[in-house]
């Protein structure tokens, strides 16, 4: 009980106003990176005939570099979006962590992506946000 108390006693309008103005940045900013994805990939994406090679035709120590710099970023935003669904943090949590697994290259990923994006409120949420932008909905089958 200490430990709050002097935590509440050392709260200052400065840090809070600090703290709820880098929660708006962030959220915000997550917000608009993973509508602009999920809004900027094909409609069959998710679709099992789709293959794709990452960079195809460029040199290898651009594809290396490319890969790793994606899957660092991948792995990054599967972070984010688990802090994002902890309940009381506001957030596309499931979305966040949905684009995470897109950058990551690891075994099963496509069955994992599809797993996921059949969420009922999942799918839902992606459909209505690519039907704003006037954006066909996502293949499944």
């Amino acid at each position: 009980m200490e430990y709050l108390s002097q935590f509440y006693d050392s709260l200052t309008l400065r840090s809070v106003l600090l703290g709820v103005g880098i929660f708006l940045v962030t959220f915000s900013a997550n917000l608009a990176l993973v509508s602009l994805i999920l809004v900027k990939i094909p409609p069959d994406y998710f679709h099992d005939s789709r293959s794709s090679t990452f960079l195809k035709g460029h040199s290898p120590v651009i594809r290396i570099l490319a890969v790793i710099g994606k899957n660092l970023a991948g792995f990054l935003l599967v972070v984010l979006g688990i802090l994002l669904s902890v309940p009381g943090v506001p957030g596309q949590g499931a979305l966040t962590i949905l684009l995470g697994i897109m950058l990551l290259d690891f075994p099963g990923r496509r069955r994992f992506e599809r797993w996921i994006v059949t969420r009922p409120k999942v799918l839902n949420a992606v459909n209505k946000l690519r039907h704003k932008f006037n954006k066909p909905q996502l293949v499944l089958d």
